[in-house]
């Protein structure tokens, strides 16, 4: 995603942040002291792992195994955010848990004078990540129009803006084809970003999206296969957003800059599968 609402963010943490109430966060400036992981919210040992290098531990997931979106882990961001010249508005209706998935989909309907709807989460203030691999495994929707997204923001957005909060696009596709996006935005003066694509066989099918992530680099995967390196050491093209935590986001745009305004309305509703998200640190 290019172009994104202001946040309110209240706690930060090092590598994974677990907020347990918003009563019990704390403002903080855009330069933070890094605390230990202490809390881990639920089990892990069920989650397969195997496709993970061995110097990674899971320290968060979330499984999608109950049924219905778990808001101790996610918030549902509601409405038109009037970014991107998307078209859809955003409700909680549009996202529910079933047969282990997260299902967010996009319907043609009017709400809020937007002629679509979908959903977006973020675990604001509920979970950060500040390095370690992030990744999830998620069957894309097809169709002019659709944006489906996996990605991050700087938690410190709300003090700092965008771009200079900095953004991790795990996942971006577009339309009907079998192009995935991996992108990092930043600011030097100004929006800058860079990124590479990959083209993978049916996208519409499960696959595996990460990123690896520490102080010198973040690299993209699909399927455990690299595709994209970005150097971020030594504030490198002042390239420092990408020291600090970071929250995750799931969304299914409708339309926009990106994949054009044309809707495929024979497509709708329309609807992306999560299976889980997890997010690693290194040993």
């Amino acid at each position: 995603m290019k172009k994104h609402p202001n946040y309110l963010i209240t706690s930060t943490g090092f590598i994974l942040v677990l907020a347990l109430s918003t009563s019990s966060c704390k403002k903080t400036q855009a330069v933070v002291t890094p605390t230990p992981v202490t809390v881990v919210t639920q089990p892990v040992t069920q989650a397969d792992t195997s496709t993970v290098p061995a110097n990674y531990t899971l320290v968060w997931s979330d499984e999608f195994n109950g049924t219905a979106v778990d808001t101790t882990k996610w918030n549902f961001e509601t409405g038109n955010l009037n970014v991107n010249n998307e078209k859809e508005y955003y409700q909680a209706a549009n996202a529910t848990v079933a047969n282990g998935n997260l299902v967010i989909t996009a319907k043609k309907e009017i709400v809020g004078g937007q002629p679509y709807t979908s959903a977006r989460l973020n675990t604001q203030n509920k979970v950060t990540a500040q390095f370690g691999r992030i990744e999830a495994r998620i069957k894309l929707p097809l169709g002019a129009g659709l944006w489906p997204a996996f990605w991050m923001l700087g938690a410190n957005i709300s003090t700092v803006s965008w771009p200079q909060c900095g953004e991790m696009d795990i996942m971006e596709h577009v339309n009907a084809t079998n192009v995935i996006y991996g992108t990092m935005h930043w600011n030097v003066n100004g929006a800058v970003q860079y990124g590479l694509t990959t083209q993978i066989a049916n996208p519409d099918e499960y696959h595996n999206y990460a990123i690896d992530w520490d102080a010198s680099s973040i690299k993209w995967y699909v399927d455990n296969n690299l595709y994209c390196t970005g150097n971020i050491q030594n504030n490198i093209n002042n390239t420092g957003a990408f020291q600090l935590p970071f929250f995750i986001i799931l969304n299914l745009a409708v339309a926009g800059d990106f994949p054009g305004q044309t809707v495929d309305e024979s497509q709708l509703p329309a609807s992306m599968y999560v299976d889980y998200v997890r997010v690693y640190k290194s040993k």
